[in-house]
């Protein structure tokens, strides 16, 4: 059984992602990575092809799905469908620490029109 204690860790839009499956590291369907973001940060509104669940470890972040806001506790799932505009926001003085999960391959694109193809997610 592949166990895998260190991610590859990457930046992007003021937050970090760890990531610990995907096809870069061997798998051909799933991706599963680790998103911490800052105290006071503001994400990136995208939109997801591909469908995402995140599960929060920590922190108290504010995720906007389709533009509605979810103020979101420790243990909170959100399943986000695709092609839907997602954004997530750590409004507290602490930081925020969540775990995705989505379908290799996984693309996004911002409201600026920029493709984003996340390399946690190839």
């Amino acid at each position: 059984m592949p166990v895998v204690t260190q991610p590859t860790v990457h930046g992007m839009h003021g937050s970090l992602f760890e990531s610990f499956v995907s096809p870069s590291r061997g798998s051909t369907e799933l991706c599963a990575w680790r998103t911490v973001v800052g105290p006071t940060q503001q994400g990136t509104a995208h939109r997801v092809d591909r469908e995402e669940i995140f599960l929060v470890l920590g922190g108290e972040p504010v995720l906007y799905l389709d533009g509605r806001p979810e103020a979101l506790q420790v243990g909170a799932v959100v399943f986000v469908p695709a092609d839907s505009e997602v954004r997530l926001d750590n409004p507290g003085m602490h930081e925020a620490t969540l775990w995705v999960t989505a379908v290799a391959g996984l693309q996004a694109t911002t409201v600026s029109g920029q493709q984003i193809s996340p390399p946690w997610a190839q």
